[in-house]
């Protein structure tokens, strides 16, 4: 195609939209709701998924060791715990260092147990971490039946419901988010047809007097782009603005806590793409769909 064809059809495509205001306001507006809708529940999910790993990835195996096991062996019984299938890594924690973490852990009040550094309570331990958070139970069996363990703790019965959970939102996520794609591939697509569909004589007429498919596509091709792109750019502002003070407000509160927020950057950065793709694609089927009707005469 020549340059000076393109830039015909360019300059038809907006002058079109400035003819058919009031329609191509209204598909502006449908892009722009429902890709609003579609960026918010993405952002949520995405943050669900997020908070959802930091969670996981924090489930460990402590296996104590019984005390009457001399330190010398340790080296040995921590390969041995390597050897495991599914073990990921196994560090030696000695009750000294557990003690603190104790303390370190409870803020201001942990500072009552530092009494107990004189005659220190813990056992010395190995915290294991599996390949998978999934199969912590199943590992943990297995640490119980070595003879130098003691005791194995892993939060039995509360991880297992945790990773149910995680799973139920993550999977209800997915769920509504692709709802709603679908949904506003529907509203955005017929909200376009209704504006090409009052154009149909302008086709007819084009088509009449010669004019090939592919001349008559091209401008409706350029217009549905431009209006899907154009209803992506208020949910970019909104979601990004938005999300930037929530991220704000979140840290200032969840500060000390170990849940954080996906960071802004490269979060807005990916999803603005996302809906100018969403938006260009969806303005395009829009259109092309509908011209294709005209085009038989």
């Amino acid at each position: 195609m020549k340059i000076r064809t393109l830039k015909r059809h360019v300059v038809e495509a907006f002058k079109s939209m400035g003819r058919n205001g009031w329609m191509s306001f209204a598909s502006i507006s449908a892009v722009t709701v429902t890709l609003l809708l579609v960026s918010v529940f993405l952002a949520i999910l995405l943050n669900i998924n997020y908070i959802a790993s930091q969670i996981e990835d924090d489930v460990q195996i402590r296996a104590y060791i019984e005390r009457t096991e001399k330190p010398e062996n340790y080296k040995d019984y921590q390969q041995d715990l390597e050897k495991l299938d599914k073990v990921k890594t196994v560090e030696y924690q000695s009750k000294e260092e557990g003690l603190d973490e104790l303390i370190e852990s409870l803020g201001d009040e942990g500072e009552a147990f530092s009494s107990l550094k004189n005659e220190n309570p813990l056992r010395d331990a190995f915290i294991i971490y599996t390949d998978k958070p999934q199969d912590t139970a199943a590992v943990a069996k297995e640490v119980e039946k070595f003879k130098f363990v003691n005791k194995v703790e892993y939060g039995k019965g509360t991880v297992e419901k945790l990773f149910k959970v995680t799973d139920v939102a993550r999977n209800v996520g997915i769920v509504l988010v692709l709802g709603l794609v679908f949904t506003a591939m529907f509203l955005i697509s017929n909200t376009i047809k209704l504006t090409i569909v009052t154009r149909r004589r302008e086709i007819e007429i084009m088509k009449l007097v010669g004019a090939t498919n592919g001349f008559i596509r091209w401008p409706f091709f350029i217009e549905g782009f431009a209006l899907g792109v154009s209803g992506a750019v208020l949910p970019i502002v909104v979601i990004a603005v938005g999300y930037q003070a929530i991220f704000d407000i979140a840290n200032q509160k969840l500060g000390t806590v170990f849940i954080e927020l996906l960071p802004v950057t490269p979060l807005i950065p990916q999803l603005s793409l996302l809906m100018l793709l969403i938006g260009g694609v969806i303005g395009v089927w829009g259109s092309l769909t509908s011209v294709r009707k005209f085009l038989k005469i």
